[in-house]
């Protein structure tokens, strides 16, 4: 039976990992808040090294590029408890340029590097409906792909290239916030006009305008409900990526550049940990009118 461990039981890790555990596979994991493990079955080791030896594939998990670096790579990192063969899934939202220089540090250790970020929110690892972007070798993402699939509706296999999957991210990243700045101003616009919200979203998202965004999002703006799929916070974070990768290739960038400013202004009013549907808030304030009220 294949070994498998999981490192970062946060946001997204930890539902990823219950679904794992769900579908029968017995994991080895380590996160920086141990107690997040209380409810998972799963084997709890003292630090990310110790998750290699007990490991055939390892799936990571963590906020930014300085994160994934660290806990594979850092003085109690997981590389060095790896051996020739084993497989490193990377499920972080991270640099597609760094990406590519941690998979050739893994690879001279004889270790294949799969970039597979993934996107549908925490509902979506909870609810195991994630859709998976991956990059790197073949036969690594075909070995990998059976125990993905315990928490996703979606794997694409992207590219060879270590990074790509990274790259369709910023993609995917791109349409994401500029459908939720579509979304923000279809609900003022329609709270401007003294509308039925709830009726409105029902009209409009089964025809053309329709979007995920638009279905998931919109009645918890319309019910001022900001509990996060993802936050504000961890979106800034990927937008950055977005405008660096947009920097190096020379592709002009306006409406990501927009949202990126609109969400600074929430993280300036200590609104970083709200869900990223929150960006209506930056809009109201300029609209001087507030949805639901």
């Amino acid at each position: 039976m294949t070994r498998l461990g999981f490192i970062g039981l946060g946001t997204m890790g930890h539902g990823m990992a219950a679904n794992l555990e769900a579908a029968g596979h017995r994991l080895t994991v380590w996160n920086r808040t141990r107690s997040k493990a209380d409810d998972l079955g799963a084997h709890v080791v003292d630090t990310a090294r110790e998750v290699g030896p007990e490991s055939d594939i390892v799936f990571v998990s963590v906020s930014d590029t300085s994160d994934v670096e660290e806990v594979v790579f850092g003085d109690y990192g997981v590389i060095h408890g790896m051996t020739q063969g084993d497989i490193l899934v990377d499920h972080s939202t991270i640099s597609p340029v760094a990406t590519k220089g941690l998979a050739t540090r893994a690879a001279e250790l004889g270790v294949d590097w799969v970039d597979a970020p993934v996107s549908g929110g925490s509902e979506g690892a909870v609810n195991g409906t994630l859709a998976v972007m991956v990059g790197g070798p073949s036969n690594a993402v075909e070995k990998t792909r059976p125990f993905m699939d315990a928490y996703s509706k979606s794997i694409v296999h992207v590219g060879e290239e270590p990074g790509s999957g990274q790259m369709v991210k910023a993609v995917n990243q791109v349409l994401v916030v500029l459908n939720q700045l579509a979304v923000s101003e279809a609900l003022l616009l329609a709270e401007a006009a003294d509308l039925d919200l709830r009726k409105t979203l029902e009209a409009v998202e089964g025809g053309a305008a329709g979007s995920w965004m638009l279905s998931n999002r919109g009645p918890q703006m319309i019910e001022r409900d900001w509990r996060p799929g993802f936050t504000v916070d961890l979106q800034q974070k990927d937008l950055r990526l977005v405008l660096e990768a947009a920097d190096e290739l020379g592709v002009p960038m306006p409406g990501v550049a927009l949202v990126f400013q609109l969400y600074r202004s929430l993280q300036a009013r200590g609104l970083g940990s709200d869900g990223n549907h929150a960006l209506v808030k930056a809009l109201e304030v300029l609209a001087g009118i507030e949805l639901g009220r």
